[in-house]
């Protein structure tokens, strides 16, 4: 048996440059960091006592005889690229919830790619394992997805990341010292919603208009806001500073597709910043899930209680990425 568990994630600034749409013309970059939150893939051989020969455990579990049969997109993309032909029973566990916007399916998709490579005798790296989960959700898949996720999840930690015109994908650790991620610790707020979105169907319109090169000026904007959030977390400045660059991003953000926002959302988002908070953002394509808040401590208990309707989520950073955490032949 083996286990994987990959982080989710939380991105701060950059989303929407990390899509080849965008980046293979004008670059892009990305801000974000991982969380003690995970998705946790085990992969074990098949009894041989069984008329099929894969077995898929998430929301249902599936019984399946060919990769073909396979419902679960992922597993069966993943599967299927690797050679895969049967005697594999997948398990899948999230700590939080899909579709809420902190990168569950890249997570899932990263941790199961490193789990079918051990099950198969080989240990590959997180660079490869996060171009290769790119490949099965873009390629195979046909998800309309960017790049910083599976990257994330594969490296883990306070990331800043570069995407090339030429395609390169450049990930560097954002070195921070231990007081100061204490301290942006201590100003995050996490707030459920309370409802999930398809990320496919909130990215439709943003991914159109990108290919067609009407965002070009935002995203530019929100690429250049990368740096300057960088550079905010690696100085001594106060972190209110970080919190009016994540404001100024999602003004820029929610204007990219009439699906990313709502009158509710920006009604909690209206209440938060009247009740003490900085800046913020719904993390992910939009549409729900979680939305997170930068505040000074004292004001968290007057933010939480402006937003009745959603649910405060503790979580703390991990730098850890995705990682085998149980290997039996």
């Amino acid at each position: 048996m083996i286990i994987c568990q990959a982080p989710l994630r939380v991105s701060f600034l950059g989303g929407g440059t990390d899509y080849p749409e965008h980046f293979l013309r004008h670059g892009g970059a990305a801000l974000s960091t991982t969380i003690d939150r995970y998705c946790i893939v085990s992969v074990h051989p098949l009894t041989s006592f069984v008329d099929y020969r894969f077995r898929i455990h998430y929301s249902k579990v599936e019984s399946a005889s060919s990769v073909d049969e396979i419902q679960h997109p992922s597993a069966r993309e993943c599967l299927r690229f690797l050679g895969i032909e049967g005697g594999v029973e997948i398990h899948y566990l999230n700590d939080l919830p899909a579709r809420t916007g902190l990168g569950s399916s890249s997570s899932a998709t990263v941790a199961l790619l490193m789990a079918l490579h051990a099950f198969r005798g080989r240990m590959v790296s997180r660079e490869r394992v996060a171009a290769e989960a790119v490949h099965v959700e873009r390629e195979l898949i046909r998800e309309r997805v960017g790049f910083q996720d599976q990257y994330a999840a594969a490296f883990g930690g306070f990331l800043h990341m570069q995407f090339g015109k030429n395609g390169s994908v450049d990930v560097r650790p954002v070195v921070l010292k231990e007081e100061r991620i204490r301290e942006l610790r201590r100003h995050l707020l996490l707030l459920y919603t309370g409802f999930q979105r398809t990320a496919h169907e909130i990215l439709e319109e943003q991914v159109e208009r990108t290919r067609s090169g009407s965002l070009a000026g935002e995203l530019l904007k929100l690429g250049d806001l990368v740096a300057k959030g960088v550079d905010a977390l690696a100085s001594e400045r106060p972190l209110g500073d970080f919190g009016g660059l994540l404001h100024e991003g999602w003004l820029i953000k929610r204007g990219l597709s009439s699906r990313i926002t709502d009158e509710k959302i920006d009604d909690c988002y209206r209440r938060a910043r009247e009740a003490g908070a900085i800046g913020g953002k719904l993390l992910g394509a939009g549409g729900g899930g979680f939305l997170l808040l930068l505040a000074p401590p004292e004001r968290h208990g007057t933010v939480i209680a402006a937003l009745p309707e959603l649910k405060p989520v503790g979580f703390d950073f991990s730098a850890e990425g995705c990682r085998t955490i149980f290997y039996r032949s």
